[in-house]
């Protein structure tokens, strides 16, 4: 019989990327079903409740309290996840720090110790993001907001608040952002150059920024907004700041918009707003039908011709994009995707070959997968109903296990379509992980496809992750939307 073993440390605060780590690290250890550190939040303890991993002790925790939780398979077990995971907290640096290395345990310390700061990074349980941005604008600091579970009101003000006082507030759910060529969050180490980038998508500004660093050319800033900025119920406020600042900026010569469609009347006006800037713009509002450009602003429809066209350049070069058309099949394809805006890129692009293809994170014009009979269907496994008390597949890549090994065995499926993507923040080593379960399904089987969002200059590098790919017999495209034309072309156009 299973059991559930619950420690609170008191007052503990800790990033949830690092919980998420630390999580990750305890759940693979034997004799342990699953493991969650998590904040006492009451969004936390509803979702270690739904996963059956709190008792009394952890039932009791408090917002600001940390809960490690493990359900195993005896109380042996348990108690050596338990000690395992305490061990691994004691293990991170101290707030006094050793060496050149300092922790601040409150923002008002940091900015005591470093008074010429002037960006705050919130990665706190939502319920308590908001409270520590509005702290962080009344430090005269712009405030990203890696947070999410942040309601919209709480958005609003916030942005509303800073905007009056001439800051940025990015996101909340703000993934990725690279700012004076600081890589921030879950973004990846591409050249300095004179392209901006403003996104309301993380992996959106992760796949246009590697692709303008393969092309050659480098980034100025990346401004992420948050995936709501662009509601009517925000207007936009982020989007429209991130404009005027990169008007502004003499190291920006071009600037790339990227969002889903926003709603009609946050389009005008920062479609307005772009016609007034001296910058030239490309627009790429994925799924949006014809847009009403500006003369300074051209149209891309997907992220790799968003990159393509800051670049001014037709096609990416290299050896490495070379890839061999396997032979047409029939059956289905299959995409399971680790960021939203990748599938919906692969989206657009099935949409365009004539393929009725189904999503649990449908874009306008496309068939929702709920009661759908689409063939073809595109994952996003970032949704919560994937992540649910379980880190994001980016961290944790065997979040795509099962769905991957339930798709490589079904006898209806022509083509796997896989993104993987690395930098800052990413597991070490995606590829290898992929390569190792499919590696692992023996002879015949659907084609796997792949790409790879990020660099050389990132931690796992790139061209390291591509080699593990291709030895496990999977076939690596260029980038996302080569990577969907490709299993579009394995099943024949219009199937």
């Amino acid at each position: 019989m299973s059991m559930i073993l619950n420690q609170v440390r008191r007052g503990y605060f800790l990033d949830s990327v690092a919980l998420m780590r630390i999580s990750r690290t305890v759940a693979g250890l034997d004799g342990v079903e699953e493991a969650a550190l998590m904040m006492g939040s009451p969004s936390n303890l509803g979702i270690m409740c739904d996963a059956d991993l709190l008792d009394e002790v952890g039932r009791a925790a408090a917002g600001g309290d940390l809960i490690l939780a493990v359900r195993a398979a005896d109380q042996a077990a348990g108690e050596a996840a338990l000690a395992k995971a305490s061990d691994l907290l004691e293990r991170r640096p101290s707030a006094a720090g050793t060496g050149n290395t300092w922790r601040s345990k409150t923002l008002r310390s940091a900015v005591k110790h470093l008074p010429g700061a002037n960006l705050a990074l919130i990665s706190v349980p939502g319920d308590f993001a908001a409270a520590e941005a509005r702290k962080a604008l009344r430090a005269g600091l712009h405030a990203m907001i890696f947070s999410d579970n942040v309601s919209i009101k709480d958005e609003l003000d916030l942005k509303q608040e800073a905007r009056a006082a001439g800051l940025l507030v990015m996101g909340p759910d703000c993934g990725t952002a690279i700012i004076g060529g600081v890589p921030l969050a879950f973004a990846n180490v591409v050249p300095r150059g004179d392209i901006g980038i403003i996104g309301a998508s993380g992996t959106g500004i992760q796949e246009i920024s590697c692709l303008i660093a393969q092309a050659g050319g480098g980034v100025s800033h990346a401004i992420g907004v948050g995936g709501r900025d662009l509601k009517a119920e925000i207007g936009g406020i982020t989007t429209l700041m991130a404009i005027d600042a990169l008007a502004c900026d003499p190291a920006t010569r071009h600037v790339v918009l990227i969002s889903k469609p926003p709603a009609a009347e946050v389009a005008r006006r920062v479609l307005e707003r772009i016609g007034a800037s001296p910058k030239s713009y490309t627009v790429c509002f994925i799924g949006a039908e014809e847009l009403d450009l500006p003369a300074n602003a051209r149209a891309a429809s997907t992220l790799k011709a968003a990159a393509l066209d800051a670049m001014q350049i037709n096609a990416l070069l290299g050896t490495v994009h070379t890839v061999t058309v396997p032979d047409a099949r029939a059956g289905s394809i299959q995409g399971l995707f680790c960021g939203g805006t990748l599938a919906a890129e692969a989206q657009v692009i099935f949409r365009a070959a004539g393929l009725a293809v189904a999503s649990n994170a449908p874009i306008p014009g496309i068939e929702p997968l709920a009661g759908s009979t689409a063939l073809h269907r595109l994952i996003d496994l970032g949704e919560d109903e994937y992540t649910a008390g379980r880190p994001h597949p980016m961290i944790e890549p065997a979040v795509r296990d099962d769905v991957l090994a339930e798709t490589l065995r079904d006898p209806d499926v022509a083509v796997v379509l896989l993104d993987v993507v690395i930098g800052l923040g990413a597991d070490e080593d995606p590829a290898g992980h992929v390569a190792r379960e499919v590696a692992g399904r023996g002879a015949g089987g659907p084609i796997v496809i792949a790409s790879v969002t990020g660099t050389d200059g990132d931690p796992q590098g790139r061209l390291a992750q591509i080699e593990k790919l291709r030895a496990a017999g999977i076939h690596v495209a260029a980038s996302n939307a080569d990577a969907a034309e490709l299993a579009v072309a394995c099943i024949g156009a219009g199937a």
